[in-house]
C-alpha cells in the first residue's frame, strides 16, 4: 500500500473534527454518563478533537482495546466550567454569521442527571434551583459586606447599599483565566466569611463592652465568655454554646467560599452579559457616590467594607505598638524614692477599706428609670452612716472600661497606670511598679487583706497588689449557693471580714481591698439583706436563691434586665453602709467605687465610663485633708463633680494623706 492510500485508510478511521452537538450527547449518552451542566442548567460545550488525533473517548480503528468510558457523572459535577469563548465553533455549522450566542445553544443542551436523575426527570426545576442558588450566592456575599458590625445600628435600609468593593471583586474575576479564577475565588470567599465572623465579634463586644473586638488583645476574653457561660447556664450550656459557635464558624468559611466560586463560574459562563453588568453597576456607583443618593437616610454608593477593614489593620498597628509605649509609661512613679516612714503618714492608726462594687456605674444615679430609687437607697444610707458618726464626700471616677473588665479598672485604680487591655495588665502585673496597696505593706504599718469573692481560680498577680493574706471564694467559709455568677453574696463577704480579719483583738491596723461581686452581670437571681446574726454558715441563701428571678426570663427583656441591675446595685451599697454601721469604729476609713458602668443593655449604649466614688471616715480631720478637692457630701456625687481618670486617683490619694 503507497503512502496516500495509507493516508486515506488512516483518515477513514479517524473521528471528525467536531461532533455534531446532538450526536455529541447520544454518544455521551450510550457511554453511560452525562454532559456535564452547570447547576442552573446550562452544559458546557466539549473540547474539539485535534486534527489527526483520536478522541479519548473512542478506540483507534483496528484496536483490540475497548472505548474508554465517557466520563463518570462525578467526574462532570465536579468539572470546571468553560467559558465560551474557549468552545470550539461546530463544524457542521451551516451559517458562520449565525448570531446565535455560544450560552444559547449551550442552553439547548440535556441537563446532567443530578441526584437519582431528577435534573432530567425536574428540568425546569433544575434550573430554577441554579438560579437561586446563584441569586443566594450573591446576596450572601452582599450581606457580609453591608452589614454593620453594631446591633444598634442594623436596620432595614443599612441592607439596601451597593458595596463598591462587590463591583471590584467581580471586575479581578473577570479578568482571571480558568484556574486563577477559582483559587482566586475561593481565598476571597473565605476573607469576607472571616470578615463577617469579626463583625459579630464586633456586635457582641459593642454589646457588652461598648467597643470592637481587638485581635491583638481580646482572644483571653473568649474564655472569659466561656465561664461565664457555665456560671450563668450550667455546663451544658458552656458546652452547646462552644458547639454552636464552631459549626458556626465553618459554616460561614464554607458557605462564604461557595458563594464566591458560585458567582465566578456564573461570570465565566456568561461573561459578556457579565461585563456589561459589571460596568453599569460601576457607573451608577460612582454617579450616586458623587451624587450622595440616600435611600431612608442611608448613603446608597458605600465604601464601609473597605473602611471597616482599615480601622482593623489600625487597631492592629496600634495594638502592636502599645508595648513600648506603655513600657516608658511604667517606669515614672513619684513615689518611687520616698523612704517608708514617709509614706501616707496622714493615715497612721487608721483601717482603711478600698471596696470596689461591680459594675456600679453613673446610669444607675442618672438614669430616670432607676434614680429614684436608687436615691432612697443613697440617702438612707446615708443617715444610716451620719447616725453611727460617719461623714462621706463623692465625685466621679473615669474607668478605662466599660460592661466587663474589672480586673483592669482594679489594677488602674492601684496602680495609677491606665490598663486598658489584657497586655498592659499582664505587663504592670508581672512588674516592680508598686501598688497603691503595696505601698500600705511597704511602711510596715498596716496589715494588708483582699477579700475576693469572684476569685475562685489560682491568681498568681494577687501577690503583685502587695496582700499579706487573701480570702478567695473558698476561704470565707460560705456554703451556700451561687447567685449566677457571684460565689458568695456581698453581705456574706463582709460578715467573713469581720470574723476573720476586721473583729479580732490586739491586731494592727488594716488595709484591705474588698471586691463586692453581687452587682456581677446577669443580676439574676440577687440576694437581698437579711438580719445579721442569721447569716450562719451561708445556707440560708439556698431559699433567697429559690425565690429569685431566671436569668434566661429576665434577659428576654432590657427593661427587666435594668431593673434587676439597679436592684443588685441597692443590695451591695446597703450591704457596705450597713456593715459600717455595725462595725465601724473611729478608726474606720471606707473608700468605695464602682468598677465600670454595666453593659449598654443596661447604659443604652452611651459612651459614658464615669463611675462614682465615695470616702466614708469617722474622723473628721480625714475628710478635711480633701476638702479642697470640690467633692459633694454624701454618698451621691452631683452631676457637676468634679471627674478623675481612674489613673489619677492613686498618686492624689497618697499626696493629700502624706503628712
Amino acid at each position: 500500500m503507497d503512502a496516500t492510500e495509507a493516508r486515506e485508510s488512516a483518515d477513514a478511521n479517524e473521528p471528525p473534527e467536531s461532533a455534531d452537538a446532538a450526536d455529541a450527547t447520544n454518544a455521551a449518552g450510550s457511554a453511560g454518563a452525562d454532559r456535564p451542566s452547570d447547576a442552573d442548567g446550562s452544559a458546557e460545550a466539549p473540547e474539539s478533537a485535534k486534527p489527526g488525533e483520536p478522541s479519548e473517548s473512542a478506540a483507534p480503528a483496528g484496536s483490540d482495546e475497548p472505548a474508554e468510558p465517557a466520563q463518570s457523572a462525578e467526574d462532570a459535577e465536579s468539572a470546571e466550567p468553560v467559558e465560551p469563548s474557549e468552545v470550539a465553533e461546530p463544524a457542521n455549522s451551516t451559517d458562520p454569521t449565525d448570531p446565535t450566542d455560544p450560552t444559547e445553544q449551550s442552553s439547548q443542551l440535556p441537563l446532567r442527571a443530578g441526584w437519582f436523575g431528577w435534573r432530567r426527570r425536574y428540568p425546569r426545576a433544575a434550573r430554577a434551583v441554579g438560579v437561586g442558588t446563584s441569586v443566594l450566592a450573591g446576596a450572601l456575599l452582599l450581606v457580609a459586606m453591608v452589614v454593620p458590625d453594631r446591633l444598634d445600628r442594623m436596620t432595614f435600609q443599612s441592607f439596601l447599599r451597593l458595596p463598591v468593593e462587590l463591583i471590584v471583586l467581580a471586575v479581578v474575576l473577570l479578568a482571571l483565566p480558568s484556574r486563577a479564577r477559582r483559587i482566586t475565588a475561593v481565598v476571597l470567599g473565605a476573607f469576607v466569611g472571616l470578615s463577617a465572623v469579626l463583625k459579630c465579634l464586633d456586635m457582641g463586644f459593642y454589646e457588652t463592652l461598648a467597643r470592637p473586638f481587638d485581635l491583638v488583645f481580646d482572644w483571653v476574653l473568649l474564655n472569659d465568655a466561656a465561664d461565664w457561660m457555665k456560671d450563668s447556664f450550667g455546663r451544658s450550656g458552656e458546652v452547646l454554646a462552644i458547639i454552636g459557635v464552631i459549626v458556626l464558624l465553618l459554616t460561614v468559611l464554607a458557605g462564604s467560599a461557595f458563594a464566591m466560586v458560585r458567582l465566578a463560574d456564573v461570570m465565566a459562563r456568561h461573561r459578556p452579559t457579565a461585563v456589561r453588568t459589571t460596568l453599569v453597576l460601576g457607573v451608577a456607583w460612582i454617579m450616586c457616590f458623587t451624587l450622595s443618593v440616600q435611600v431612608g437616610g442611608v448613603t446608597l454608593a458605600t465604601k464601609g467594607y473597605s473602611q471597616f477593614l482599615s480601622n482593623r489593620v489600625k487597631y492592629v498597628r496600634d495594638g502592636l505598638g502599645d508595648a513600648d509605649v506603655f513600657k516608658k509609661q511604667l517606669t515614672v512613679d513619684a513615689f518611687a524614692k520616698t523612704p517608708p516612714n514617709q509614706l501616707l503618714t496622714g493615715l497612721r492608726g487608721k483601717d482603711v477599706l478600698f471596696t470596689f462594687i461591680e459594675s456600679y456605674g453613673r446610669v444607675a444615679l442618672d438614669d430616670p428609670t432607676m434614680a429614684p430609687e436608687m436615691d432612697k437607697t443613697l440617702t438612707a444610707g446615708d443617715a444610716r452612716l451620719k447616725a453611727a458618726g460617719f461623714s462621706s464626700r463623692s465625685a466621679w471616677l473615669r474607668s478605662p472600661v466599660t460592661g466587663a473588665g474589672s480586673w483592669l479598672a482594679h489594677s488602674t485604680f492601684l496602680s495609677g497606670l491606665w490598663i486598658k487591655n489584657q497586655q498592659r495588665y499582664r505587663t504592670v502585673t508581672t512588674s516592680t511598679r508598686a501598688t497603691l496597696t503595696s505601698y500600705f505593706q511597704k511602711t510596715g504599718a498596716w496589715r494588708t487583706v483582699g477579700i475576693v469573692p469572684g476569685v475562685r481560680k489560682s491568681w498568681p498577680e494577687g501577690k503583685y497588689f502587695g496582700l499579706d493574706n487573701i480570702y478567695d471564694s473558698t476561704h470565707l467559709g460560705y456554703n451556700g449557693p451561687y447567685f449566677s455568677w457571684t460565689p458568695v453574696p456581698d453581705q456574706f463577704s463582709l460578715e467573713s471580714f469581720e470574723k476573720l480579719e476586721y473583729g479580732k483583738k490586739n491586731r494592727d491596723p488594716i488595709m484591705a481591698e474588698i471586691i463586692l461581686a453581687s452587682s456581677h452581670n446577669p443580676w439574676s437571681p440577687i440576694a437581698h439583706t437579711i438580719p445579721w446574726n442569721q447569716l450562719g454558715d451561708g445556707t440560708i441563701f439556698n431559699q433567697i436563691k429559690k425565690e429569685g428571678t431566671n436569668p434566661t426570663e429576665v434577659w428576654k427583656s432590657a427593661k427587666r434586665v435594668r431593673t434587676e441591675y439597679r436592684k443588685a446595685i441597692q443590695y451591695s451599697v446597703d450591704s457596705l453602709t450597713q456593715w459600717v454601721q455595725r462595725y465601724g469604729n473611729k478608726n474606720t476609713v471606707l473608700v468605695f467605687l464602682g468598677d465600670h458602668q454595666p453593659v449598654p443593655t443596661v447604659t443604652g449604649g452611651t459612651a459614658d465610663r464615669d463611675v462614682p466614688i465615695t470616702i466614708v471616715a469617722h474622723d473628721p480631720k480625714v475628710l478635711d485633708k480633701i476638702s479642697s478637692w470640690g467633692w459633694t457630701d454624701g454618698l451621691k456625687p452631683a452631676d457637676s463633680a468634679p471627674v478623675l481618670g481612674m489613673d489619677k486617683f492613686r498618686d492624689r490619694f497618697m499626696t493629700a494623706y502624706a503628712k
